[in-house]
């Protein structure tokens, strides 16, 4: 591998204990240290562990709440989601299907049938960045070094847009369509519960690096919460991936578009974190009537800002070609 300074390291696995808690208040009891972690499916925190990205003392399994999983809806359509609800049944509920079908496909363009199968919505948006250099304890910005060894070296995979000084993309695909659906997250710790925004929640390494969330120790995920203006009318999520399954976005988007006329587009696989299509172009996607030309200008407009790295450039242009298909569909 390139770049400067690059030096791998060798994380051991110490043992830990492992608690299951049967009620929120339970587990917000157990967790109140920063080296006690939620388990959710497991997925990735077990991946974290081996390559050295956590080294907790104990672990606190959720998937035991009492209601942990559960879809509870209003009755104007939004709903809230219990973060231990799998990534497969959300991908295949029919509710969900009918009322939020930008994040049934979302979920189901996760992984592989048994990530889908493990996975829990709040351990997807609580994942860690599947960077090379992270993940294979090359000294870099994340694990405490000096620099980004990406940003010189093999970066086919890296951000595109609001990256430095880190230039990791965020992993998540249920991430991308909650952002398009103006999702909050609920948060839970001993002291009480808490909600924030999906864009608020997850956050550039800018302002934090040693997280990809605002979560504090003794902080988990509780709930997705989706509004009622977000339920149903014209939805979608598409992806683009190296391999034909089972692999993360190279690049990804979500549209809605709301039974007011209004339009949210997101991306992923482009930015360290889900990346919200500027407003502008939004307002203009939902005043429809667009010919080729229109689109062709939106799209570039939307990635004005766009800033490769030496060999990504690649995602400029399939970013570009989402946006068209996506505002081509949303503004028919």
């Amino acid at each position: 591998m390139q770049g400067a300074h690059a030096e791998t390291h060798i994380f051991p696995v110490r043992a830990f204990s492992y608690q299951r808690a049967s009620t929120l208040a339970d587990a917000a009891r157990s967790l109140t240290s920063a080296d006690t972690v939620p388990l959710g499916g497991g997925t990735d925190l077990l991946s974290c562990i081996e390559d050295g990205l956590v080294a907790p003392v104990s672990v606190v399994d959720l998937r035991g709440l009492e209601g942990g999983d559960a879809l509870q809806w209003t009755a104007r359509g939004g709903v809230r989601i219990g973060a231990t609800a799998r990534i497969n049944d959300l991908a295949t509920d029919p509710a969900m299907r009918a009322k939020f079908g930008a994040l049934a496909e979302a979920c189901g363009a996760v992984g592989s049938p048994a990530l889908r199968h493990m996975g829990t919505i709040g351990g997807n948006l609580c994942q860690r960045p599947r960077c090379w250099y992270l993940r294979r304890g090359v000294t870099c910005l994340k694990n405490g070094g000096s620099g980004c060894p990406a940003k010189d070296g093999e970066n086919q995979h890296h951000a595109i847009l609001d990256a430095g000084p880190c230039h990791m993309v965020h992993p998540s695909d249920p991430a991308v369509a909650l952002l398009a659906l103006d999702a909050h997250v609920e948060i839970t710790s001993a002291t009480g519960t808490r909600t924030q925004s999906i864009a608020d929640f997850i956050v550039l390494p800018s302002k934090r690096m040693d997280l990809e969330t605002t979560l504090q120790p003794a902080e988990f995920v509780s709930a997705v919460l989706l509004p009622d203006a977000s339920s149903g009318a014209k939805q979608l999520y598409r992806k683009l991936t190296q391999r034909g399954a089972w692999d993360f976005a190279l690049a990804s988007i979500a549209g809605v578009k709301r039974a007011d006329g209004s339009v949210r587009l997101a991306m992923g696989g482009v930015s360290p974190r889900p990346w919200r299509v500027p407003e502008s172009v939004e307002e203009d996607v939902a005043s429809g009537g667009l010919d080729e030309d229109s689109v062709n200008a939106l799209a570039e407009r939307a990635l004005y800002d766009a800033k490769p790295l030496s060999k990504n450039g690649y995602k400029v242009d399939l970013a570009a070609s989402l946006l068209r298909d996506a505002m081509r569909e949303l503004a028919a």
